[in-house]
């Protein structure tokens, strides 16, 4: 194949080799829609493998694949990986995710992760690397990460915007209300951990929504004790993290949590506002989506409809939806809450006159703790009062 647009979407769209088959990305999970079959010419031989004079030749025609039709929009893509390129340059990060989808039915707009690599040179590794002498294992190790797409190949501590999930379960589970008061001094004390908020000169007194809009550990460590471990660890598996998504690409990633029985108070409190724990971004993207749309878990998807070579619809693609997860109400909250975080709170860099938006920020360690190296991101949606598109860009050591 010949891919035009070169690194567009390139960890997304995948590549073929020197047999047409897919490697990676959609042309591997779609390779038995998108591969035709081989045309035969058959002859006719005597027993000696001699052809036979006047018998003549049968011809199998070959058959053109089908094509797929994807929800990636070009444009969209496009200015999406531009911007994260001007992140890498200007603020010298590691790499950059981005994920643009539609909360209601998982339609995945964007998938952006630089960097990405020219899908007509895939076994071409950095120019700036140097190969020689490099043993083809290393090689490939090198190629293989090159080729992976961390929006679900790879798992993250989420930090802050897992405080989204949080908030929801309290709210569903009726542990905590709007105008519930919390006192913030900078720390809460759990069991025999002193467990700080990002503000160590502490909030003072506040109310849920303004904890949420402090982005406030205390209370939202406050409201995962008041669940209690077995609860929590139950709406966590409930609420689909403890699957996958079921994305269609291939090698997705689980969740890597605690087993219920090694959860204490200490490990509950730290996994309430996102952290000893890890996700996938698509999962986080997937679960937010649910908690914001009335309820409905949807499989996020780039595969639309098949077409045959002249363009006619063979069929459309459909994927399961799973409803009740939370209340239409507890959801209607949700998105409330998540506005006033961007039009009062923490997140008003994401604010834009003239639209409501709902988001949430974040700032997680990486491992090893204290190394310096933070991931910080961003999960907004818009707009707020009837989400249609969901956005989560991750930012590795900015």
């Amino acid at each position: 194949r010949y891919y035009p647009n070169h690194s567009l979407a390139s960890k997304v769209l995948g590549f073929t080799g020197a047999d047409n088959q897919g490697i990676i990305g959609l042309e591997v999970e779609y390779e038995n829609i998108l591969s035709g079959e081989s045309g035969k010419i058959l002859t006719t031989t005597d027993a000696r493998g001699i052809e036979l004079d006047g018998i003549g030749e049968s011809r199998a025609e070959p058959k053109a694949g089908n094509n797929l039709r994807i929800s990636l929009d070009i444009s969209i893509q496009e200015y999406v990986q531009q911007a994260a390129k001007k992140v890498m340059q200007e603020k010298e990060a590691d790499r950059v995710s981005i994920l643009l989808m539609n909360p209601q039915n998982g339609e995945i707009y964007a998938c952006v992760n630089v960097p990405e690599f020219d899908l007509n040179q895939p076994f071409q590794l950095n120019e700036e690397m140097d190969t020689s002498g490099m043993s083809s294992e290393k090689k490939q190790e090198l190629l293989n990460q090159m080729w992976r797409n961390p929006c679900l190949n790879d798992t993250y501590e989420p930090g802050s915007t897992f405080k989204i999930i949080t908030m929801a379960a309290g709210l569903e589970e009726g542990v905590v209300s709007l105008e519930d008061r919390f006192y913030c001094p900078g720390y809460k004390l759990v069991d025999d951990r002193r467990i700080h908020c990002a503000n160590r000169r502490g909030h003072g007194p506040q109310n849920f929504v303004q904890g949420a809009q402090n982005s406030c550990n205390p209370v939202i460590i406050e409201v995962g004790l008041r669940l209690g471990v077995e609860n929590y660890y139950h709406y966590f598996k409930e609420i689909g993290l403890l699957m996958k998504t079921c994305v269609d690409l291939p090698g997705e990633a689980g969740s890597i949590m605690h087993k219920m029985e090694n959860m204490g108070n200490v490990e509950l409190a730290t996994v309430a506002f996102g952290q000893s724990f890890q996700i996938t971004p698509i999962q986080l993207a997937t679960t937010v989506s649910s908690l914001i749309n009335g309820g409905r878990r949807i499989t996020p998807h780039f595969g639309i409809s098949v077409e045959s070579a002249d363009g006619t619809k063979v069929r459309t693609l459909e994927y399961p939806v799973e409803t009740g997860i939370v209340s239409k109400e507890t959801s209607r909250t949700v998105r409330t809450i998540l506005e006033t975080v961007v039009s009062e709170g923490s997140g008003k860099n994401a604010g834009i006159e003239g639209f409501s938006i709902g988001g949430k920020t974040a700032t997680s360690q990486t491992l090893p703790r204290g190394s310096g190296r933070y991931i910080s991101s961003f999960l907004g949606f818009a707009p707020a009062e009837d989400p249609k598109a969901l956005a989560l860009c991750i930012i590795h050591n900015p």
